[in-house]
C-alpha cells in the first residue's frame, strides 16, 4: 500500500477543493497546476481509504467521507497554523514565560512600574514571579529555575552576568527617640552611629549590600556592633521602631513609613548601591532583552522614585 507523507499539503489542498467544488478554482487558489492538485487529492483518497469527492462531468461534490473529514482537516490547519504564530511569537519575545526573582526593597521602588509596563507591552507573556534575597536568586539562576533576577550589589558570579539599571543613596534607619531622628542636619554622618547597636540583615542573603554597609561604618572609623539579625527590611525597621538599635539602609526602605521610626538622608560621599538584572550567560531568550528594556524605560520614568536611574 501506498504511503504517502505526512498529509499537511493534501489536507490543505482537500480544504480548498472543498470549498471550491472546482479543480480549476482550487488550483488557481492553491497557485498550482491541475494535476499537481489531483495527485494531492488522490494521495489523500489513498491513505483514507475512501473517495472523498465524487467527480461528474462538470460537476465536483464531497462524498460522505469527504463531508466527515472536512471539519477535522479544517481544525487540523487551524491548529498548526495557531502553533506557527505562537512559536512565531515566543521567538520574537512577544509570548512565553518569564520566571523572575526579585528582592524584597524592590516592590518599593522598580519593580511596580516595570511589571506595570511590562505587562502593558506584552500581554502574552506569563510573568512568574518569586520574592527572593540576592543569594538564593543567584543560586536560582545557575541551575536554571530562574531566567532573571533582580537584585542588589551583585558581585562577580561565574556563568552570570549582570546589567545595572539604577542606584539608590543610602538612609540611616532610626529609632524616633533617636537624638538624631529630630536633628535639624541635612544629613546622618555615618561616623554619628558609632556606639549603636545595629540591626543588618545577615551577610548571606545579601553580601554585597552587607559589606557595602559595613564598608560605611568602617571608613567612618568604627565596625558596627550587630545586635539582632534580619532577612527582611521591613523586620529590620520593626526591631528600630522597637529600640533594638538603628540599620544603614537602600533610600527606597523609607517608603515603609513606620510610625515610630525616622528615615534620615546618609552623607557617603556619592556612594550609592545598584540594582542589577541578572541572567545566565546562556540564556538567550529574546524575553530578556524585552525586559531590559522595559525596564530600564521603567526605572527612568519612575518620577517618584530618588534613585538615579541607569540605562
Amino acid at each position: 500500500m501506498d504511503r504517502p507523507d505526512l498529509p499537511l499539503p493534501q489536507l490543505h489542498a482537500f480544504v480548498v477543493l472543498a470549498e471550491e467544488l472546482h479543480f480549476g478554482r482550487a488550483a488557481a487558489r492553491l497557485g498550482i497546476a491541475q494535476p499537481p492538485l489531483s495527485q494531492q487529492i488522490q494521495r489523500l483518497e489513498r491513505r483514507v481509504g475512501h473517495p472523498l469527492f465524487s467527480r461528474a462531468p462538470g460537476q465536483v461534490a464531497l462524498t460522505p467521507a469527504g463531508e466527515e473529514l472536512l471539519p477535522a482537516a479544517r481544525g487540523a490547519l487551524a491548529l498548526l497554523a495557531d502553533g506557527v504564530s505562537a512559536a512565531r511569537a515566543v521567538g520574537e519575545g512577544r509570548a512565553g514565560t518569564l520566571r523572575i526573582g526579585f528582592a524584597a526593597s524592590l516592590a518599593l521602588t522598580a519593580l511596580p512600574a516595570l511589571l506595570r509596563r511590562f505587562r502593558d507591552q506584552f500581554p502574552a507573556v506569563r510573568l512568574h514571579i518569586q520574592e527572593m534575597t540576592t543569594t538564593p536568586q543567584l543560586a536560582a539562576l545557575r541551575d536554571g529555575s530562574l531566567d532573571v533576577g533582580l537584585v542588589r550589589e551583585p558581585g562577580e558570579e561565574p556563568g552570570l552576568e549582570f546589567h545595572t539599571v539604577l542606584r539608590e543613596h543610602f538612609v540611616a534607619v532610626l529609632p524616633a527617640a533617636h537624638p538624631l531622628a529630630s536633628a535639624r542636619q541635612e544629613f546622618v554622618e555615618a561616623a554619628q552611629l558609632a556606639g549603636s547597636s545595629f540591626v543588618l540583615p545577615p551577610r548571606r542573603v545579601g553580601p554585597g549590600l552587607h559589606d557595602q554597609i559595613v564598608g560605611l561604618c568602617t571608613d567612618a572609623g568604627f565596625v558596627p556592633e550587630v545586635a539582632q539579625e534580619a532577612v527582611e527590611w521591613l523586620t529590620v525597621c520593626a526591631l528600630a521602631q522597637a529600640g533594638v538599635g538603628v540599620s544603614i539602609a537602600p533610600e527606597s526602605i523609607a517608603r515603609l513609613r513606620l510610625e515610630g521610626v525616622a528615615f534620615r538622608p546618609l552623607a557617603t560621599g556619592g556612594r550609592t548601591t545598584r540594582v542589577a538584572v541578572a541572567q545566565a550567560h546562556d540564556n538567550h531568550s529574546p524575553l530578556l532583552a524585552q525586559l531590559q528594556a522595559v525596564l530600564a524605560a521603567a526605572a527612568l520614568e519612575a518620577d517618584d522614585d530618588r534613585g538615579e536611574a541607569v540605562g
